[in-house]
C-alpha cells in the first residue's frame, strides 16, 4: 500500500475548439519543474461530444496545488491552452476523499 497523503486538486471542464486535442494535449504534457507535490493527471474526454475534456489535476496538499496554480509557469501555460477552447474552462477545486487506482490508462 503506498503512502497516505491529503490530498487535493481540481476537475476542471474544457469545451476544445475542433481539431484541438493533440495540440492541447502537447501543451499539457510539457515538461516543467514547478509541479513539485503533483501526484496524478487524467484527462477524458466525452462520449457525448469529443470536444469536451474532463481534466483532474492532483497534488499532495492543498497548498501544493495553490503554488502550482498560481506559478507563473502555469499561467503560461494556461495561456496557451485557452486558445485551444472555445471557452473558459468550469473549475472545481477540492479535497480528494477517496481513490481506487489499479491501472495506467494510456491513448
Amino acid at each position: 500500500m503506498g503512502e497516505e497523503v491529503a490530498v487535493y486538486g481540481t476537475i476542471a471542464k474544457m469545451k476544445l475548439k475542433p481539431g484541438a486535442e493533440e495540440k492541447i494535449m502537447e501543451v499539457m504534457e510539457e515538461s516543467d519543474d514547478d509541479r513539485a507535490g503533483h501526484v496524478a493527471t487524467y484527462v477524458f474526454k466525452s462520449d457525448a461530444d469529443p470536444n469536451v475534456h474532463f481534466v483532474t489535476t492532483i497534488f499532495e496538499s492543498k497548498d501544493a496545488y495553490k503554488k502550482f496554480a498560481d506559478s507563473p509557469s502555469q499561467d503560461k501555460r494556461f495561456r496557451q491552452m485557452r486558445e485551444l477552447m472555445a471557452a473558459d474552462p468550469e473549475w472545481h477545486d477540492g479535497e480528494v476523499i477517496h481513490q481506487d487506482t489499479k491501472v495506467i490508462a494510456t491513448r
